[in-house]
């Protein structure tokens, strides 16, 4: 399976301490990922690699061929993922903006009919759940159905170092096995809707909504 991992944190400033929290978080994510599923292909997706235009415009609103190289590069990846892991820290009960903006780049038909995982972290106790709430909406309508298990992180600044490596290493496995409970059904979902995308191409039952809203409202009767 190829696997993208969305790192959603933009805010690499201080206070508050440690800066971009989600890097360690996302580190660890990786590690895992590297370790106990190495048969699948990962690739991590900075939301800072990708800095906001002063204009927004979507990927698919540009005439073909002419979307900035960054956004067709992206796009390409995306297309030819079979699955999501989007990383968000709690803004205001929310998801990082910057993450959303990213995303929100992108047609659904490029996300949809592959499954995702939510991953929410924290300074504080909660770890992110509230965020994670609004993320399962968010993920369902761009077509990424999320798992049911989510991963949450607590105090992420008191479980991971700065390289992702866990604090205390004799819970390394603890911690892993607890991303693995996503990781599996991610990965099972994933093999799933690949075998049946190869039988049967999901995009010519319902038509993609790229150019006219009317491509998915309800008919209009007089």
């Amino acid at each position: 399976m190829k696997f993208l991992v969305f790192l959603g944190t933009s805010r690499d400033s201080t206070p508050p301490k440690p800066a971009r929290l989600g890097v360690r978080v996302t580190e660890a994510l990786l590690e895992c990922l590297k370790i106990r599923y190495a048969d699948h292909e990962i690739e991590l997706v900075d939301v800072l690699d990708y800095p906001p235009e002063p204009v927004f415009k979507p990927h698919f609103a540009y005439p073909r061929s002419k979307a900035p190289a960054q956004l067709n590069q992206l796009a390409e990846k995306i297309e030819n993922a079979d699955g999501f892991v989007m990383v968000s820290p709690e803004y205001n009960h929310s998801m990082s903006p910057a993450l959303a903006n990213l995303l929100n780049h992108f047609g659904s038909s490029l996300f949809s009919y592959k499954p995702s995982a939510i991953v929410t972290y924290s300074a504080g106790q909660w770890g992110g759940m509230r965020a994670a709430v609004g993320m399962r909406t968010f993920l369902s309508e761009l077509g990424c159905l999320p798992v049911s298990a989510m991963i949450h992180v607590p105090k992420a600044q008191e479980i991971f170092t700065a390289d992702g490596s866990v604090q205390a290493q004799e819970d390394q496995d603890a911690w892993f096995d607890y991303f693995g409970r996503t990781f599996n059904q991610l990965t099972w979902w994933a093999q799933a809707a690949k075998a049946h995308r190869a039988q049967v191409d999901p995009h010519t039952l319902i038509k993609d909504f790229k150019t006219d809203p009317a491509e998915r409202n309800s008919p209009s009767f007089d």
